[in-house]
């Protein structure tokens, strides 16, 4: 718990969970994540979102030290997600006689999640409406579908602090010291990655803003060049442009002998001076892997036939690519078959299902393992990638 940079009036009051494994029940979070509360002290005093079920009781005791015998008047309900309103009911029952600001879609959804109703209490606000606390301010702006249909942030103009919501969070730690972009990007484009044209919109509507900080509710908060950085960074996911002129080598083998091909290729690709990463479908993170997908130019799949279909963690893939609206990239295919391979097959169909993708014309297909015609394709494909760079 502190103050917000120098401020004398924000504070945050948010948690550090170290402890948690998955996020949203599927998200590998070595770094842990952190669940952002502020709250504005001034004549009127405003909380702005709970934390995570798991954190309730250190969060209120993180309010009752910033709040002493003061009673809050608003609680700002951001997003009506249980890893930010979880606390809601907890910190309602305490003080009674606090309203509660959302807009028209988060109350029905907060008597869907506590059983209460609480109607009696709402302050329900709409785009551009104005909460005033004192010598500070909130603005409320929506932002539906970023991610979910209630969601909205707000801006207070006195110290000119952009409360994003889950817009500019990142997985892991709230220190602005730690490397954003990598769990930046991995938290963006697998949780609001599908919404890009919904992200564009809030872009558009923050443009016209006066941003000194940027408060979100993961993360650390942004200041200077930081949230330079994070704009260009939003505007390239959300318009589904890749960052970079690179590929990602995507492979999924049962046995190695998909896993040596590809590593051979990724080889093949560094002698041609092509920037290229490889990941593991089968053992590594997938969220990591979509993520890599969208940061590059070129995406190489490869992948063993299995049970007459793409093996496994080569279908879940690309499922997951559908599902984030994977889309504008190059794509070469490599499969391994003993008897009858279909993988390439399989993933085309899959690819074609997705927005602006040009799969490549030469397929390499494996029997088994690498030979001297299969290794010379490869090679040969390696070329023809670095073309398209070109």
């Amino acid at each position: 718990m502190n103050q917000l940079l120098n401020s004398t009036s924000i504070y945050r009051v948010g948690c550090y969970d170290p402890d948690i494994d998955l996020f949203e029940s599927q998200y590998v979070v070595p770094q842990g994540v952190t669940y952002n509360s502020y709250v504005i002290v001034d004549e009127k005093v405003a909380i702005l979102d709970t934390v995570d079920p798991r954190k309730t009781e250190e969060w209120l005791a993180n309010l009752d030290e910033v709040l002493g015998d003061r009673q809050p008047d608003y609680l700002v309900v951001h997003h009506m997600e249980p890893d930010h309103a979880g606390s809601v009911a907890q910190v309602a029952q305490r003080y009674p006689q606090m309203k509660l600001i959302g807009n028209a879609k988060t109350f029905p959804m907060l008597k869907q999640f506590t059983g209460v109703d609480y109607t009696d209490r709402a302050v329900v606000v709409k785009e551009g409406d104005v909460v005033e606390l004192g010598e500070h301010s909130l603005t409320f702006v929506m932002a539906p579908m970023v991610h979910w249909p209630e969601a909205m942030v707000s801006y207070e103009a006195k110290e000119k602090v952009l409360f994003s919501a889950d817009g500019f969070g990142r997985f892991g730690d709230g220190n602005p010291e730690t490397e954003w972009v990598e769990e930046a990007r991995r938290y963006y484009l697998n949780i609001v990655g599908k919404f890009g044209p919904q992200v564009q919109a809030l872009l558009k509507k923050a443009a016209g803003l006066d941003i000194a900080v940027v408060a979100p509710l993961h993360g650390p908060v942004l200041t200077g060049d930081a949230i330079g950085l994070a704009l260009e960074k939003y505007t390239q996911w959300s318009t589904y442009q890749p960052e970079e002129k690179g590929v990602l080598v995507a492979y999924a083998s049962i046995h190695g002998n998909t896993a040596k091909a590809a590593l051979e290729l990724v080889d093949m690709l560094k002698a041609e001076g092509v920037k290229v990463e490889a990941i593991d479908l089968t053992r590594e993170d997938w969220a990591k892997a979509v993520a890599k997908a969208f940061q590059y130019t070129n995406l190489v799949l490869a992948a063993a036939t299995y049970d007459n279909f793409v093996f496994t963690p080569m279908a879940t893939f690309l499922y997951r690519l559908k599902t984030k609206a994977f889309q504008n990239r190059t794509v070469a295919l490599v499969e391994n078959g003993t008897w009858a391979p279909l993988a390439a097959k399989e993933m085309r169909a899959a690819l074609d299902q997705l927005k602006n993708i040009t799969v490549m014309d030469q397929v390499v297909t494996i029997r088994s393992a690498l030979d001297d015609t299969s290794r010379a394709a490869l090679g040969e494909l390696a070329k023809a990638v670095k073309a398209t760079l070109d």
